[in-house]
C-alpha cells in the first residue's frame, strides 16, 4: 500500500493527502469503483449528498472488512438544506447511507450566497462537530468574502476548503488566506477537467519527460508539493494505480516554479462555477 501523508488539520484530527474521489462516479458504478480503490490502497473517500452516490460508498466499505479508523470519510451538505434544522436532517440521511456514526469530515458544498444562509448553515455544522457527528467540518467553494463572515459569526475556522484548484486556476487569495487561517485546502478538478490540455503545457510535459513519469502524475505531484489534499477520479483500476504511484518522485523547485506560473491571474481558467453565480 501506498505510504500516503497525513496532514494535521487545525482541530487536531489528520487528514490523508491523497483519496478518491467519487464526483459523477453513477451509482449502480460506485460500490465497485470504492471496492476496486481500496483494494489498491485509498484509504481517503470523497463523496456528497448531491452525488447520489453515498450508498454505494457506504457498501464497499461495510465489504470492504477495512477497519473504520483506518478509512477518512468525506460527505458534503447541499445548497438546499441550509436552513432551518435541515443540515441535522441531512447529517442523519447521509450517515444512514454511509452506514456510519460519524464521517470524518463534513463540508458545506456551496455557500449559495444569494440566499444568505450559509453562516446559519455553518453554525449547525458546528454543532454537528460537537454532538461527534463530524470529527471535522470545513466549507467548499467558499470565497474570501464567505469565510470572513463565516469566522466571523463564530469564531470557528474551517478546517478544510475544497476548491477548483489546478495548474491554470490557482486560487491565490483563497489559498493565501487558508495559509493564514490554518485551513486546508483540497484541490478539485486537480488536472483541469479536461478544458484545459495541461499535459501539453511545456512545464507539465518536460517535468513528466525528465522525471519519467506521467503527466498526470506530475500535476498530482505538484499538488501533494504545495500542500493540498487531492482526490483525482477514476473508474479504471489502472489509473487508481497510476494517481497513486506518486510517492518516489520529488518536483524540483524550478518545475514547481514554471507550474505555478501557468496560471495568468485572470480567473480564466476556471471549469465550474462561481460561487458567487451558483444559487
Amino acid at each position: 500500500m501506498a505510504n500516503i501523508p497525513l496532514i494535521e488539520l487545525n482541530d487536531g484530527h489528520r487528514i490523508p493527502q491523497l483519496g478518491y474521489g467519487v464526483f459523477k462516479v453513477p451509482a449502480e458504478d460506485t460500490e465497485r469503483a470504492v471496492s476496486e480503490a481500496l483494494e489498491v490502497g485509498y484509504r481517503h473517500i470523497d463523496t456528497a449528498a448531491i452525488y447520489g452516490n453515498e450508498q454505494g460508498v457506504g457498501a464497499a466499505i461495510a465489504a470492504s472488512g477495512i477497519a473504520r479508523d483506518e478509512l477518512y470519510i468525506t460527505t458534503k451538505l447541499w445548497n438546499d438544506r441550509h436552513h432551518g434544522d435541515e443540515p441535522d436532517r441531512a447529517i442523519a440521511e447521509s450517515l444512514d447511507k454511509l452506514g456510519l456514526d460519524a464521517v470524518d469530515l463534513y463540508l458545506v458544498h456551496w455557500p449559495t450566497p444569494a440566499k444568505d444562509d450559509y453562516v446559519h448553515a455553518w453554525e449547525k455544522m458546528v454543532g454537528i462537530r460537537e454532538r461527534g457527528l463530524a470529527r471535522s467540518i470545513g466549507v467548499s467553494n467558499h470565497l474570501v468574502e464567505h469565510l470572513d463572515r463565516i469566522v466571523a459569526a463564530t469564531d470557528v475556522v474551517p478546517s478544510v476548503n475544497q476548491i477548483e484548484l489546478h495548474p491554470a486556476y490557482q486560487q491565490r487569495e483563497i489559498t493565501a488566506w487558508a495559509v493564514a487561517h490554518g485551513t486546508v485546502i483540497e484541490s478539485w478538478g486537480p488536472l483541469g477537467q479536461g478544458k484545459y490540455d495541461l499535459f501539453a503545457a511545456a512545464p507539465i510535459a518536460e517535468a513528466a519527460e525528465a522525471t519519467g513519469k506521467t503527466p498526470a502524475q506530475v500535476v498530482l505531484r505538484w499538488h501533494l508539493q504545495k500542500g493540498f489534499v487531492v482526490f483525482p477520479k477514476s473508474v479504471r483500476r489502472a489509473r487508481l494505480e497510476e494517481n497513486l504511484d506518486v510517492f518516489d518522485l520529488e518536483l524540483s523547485d524550478a518545475q514547481v516554479a514554471a507550474i505555478d506560473a501557468m496560471d495568468p491571474g485572470d480567473g480564466s481558467g476556471r471549469v465550474g462555477a462561481h460561487p458567487t453565480e451558483l444559487n
